[in-house]
């Protein structure tokens, strides 16, 4: 029994150690949307717009940028005044996520950004040829397409894990060389469990944004067909 009782306290000891020397940024709670977190720094830069008379703690980026990055947090300027340390997730501090604000103008709101998505982007650029434009396998829909991976040097399809559920997301390009996440897949799954009402020609990206803490960003807008199937908004 001795023997026993020893070497369940070995191994037990050699767990926590383990636990205690993974790094901090690999751990999955680090890894994941942390409503407490989100919690602590919607205060923090609520705290900080009152303080300064309206002002938002963010870092300045140009006006054309994608929607869901354009305003991201400048931690610099909450911590520790306002909030005493950075979160675990984010990424200034090895984690995943990005954290922004949406909707600054009526009611500004802090959100995440998965950054797996744009890792995928910056290494399918480095792939692209010379001038910018990938090969393309085939058309998806007006001045959109599907790379080639094969001839990028890829054996399989490229994807990212989906920042909603455990599916993995496509990558599309437009005709410019721009690369893309097709959510599809998610906006699909929304309008056929949660039956919205939406019309024909609006945006319906907003749908993931009020109902997740990640925000679809890298993506293009899309609106619905007359099947209530999302497709790629075509602005004429």
């Amino acid at each position: 029994m001795k023997k026993i009782s020893l070497v369940s306290l070995f191994m037990f000891t050699i767990l926590l150690l383990s636990g205690c020397m993974y790094p901090e940024s690999e751990r999955v709670e680090n890894q994941r949307p942390n409503e407490e977190q989100l919690a602590s720094v919607q205060a923090a830069v609520e705290q900080f717009q009152e303080a300064t008379g309206g002002l938002l703690p963010i870092k300045t980026r140009e006006q054309d940028v994608d929607q869901y990055i354009k305003y991201p947090i400048d931690f610099k300027k909450i911590v520790p005044a306002y909030l005493s340390e950075l979160p675990p997730n984010a990424f200034e501090n090895g984690g995943l996520f990005q954290y922004v604000i949406m909707d600054v103008e009526d009611n500004p709101t802090v959100k995440l950004v998965d950054l797996r998505a744009a890792e995928k982007i910056r290494e399918l650029n480095i792939k692209l040829g010379v001038n910018g434009y990938g090969p393309i396998a085939e058309q998806i829909s007006e001045n959109v397409y599907k790379l080639d991976y094969k001839i990028m040097g890829y054996k399989d399809e490229q994807t990212v894990p989906s920042p909603y559920s455990n599916v993995n997301l496509p990558l599309i390009a437009t005709g410019d060389g721009s690369i893309y996440i097709d959510y599809s897949i998610e906006l699909n799954r929304i309008l056929m469990e949660d039956k919205p009402e939406v019309k024909p020609g609006e945006d319906i990206r907003y749908l993931l944004e009020d109902k997740f803490p990640v925000v679809p960003a890298y993506s293009l807008p899309y609106t619905v067909n007359e099947n209530n199937e999302p497709e790629f908004l075509i602005k004429k």
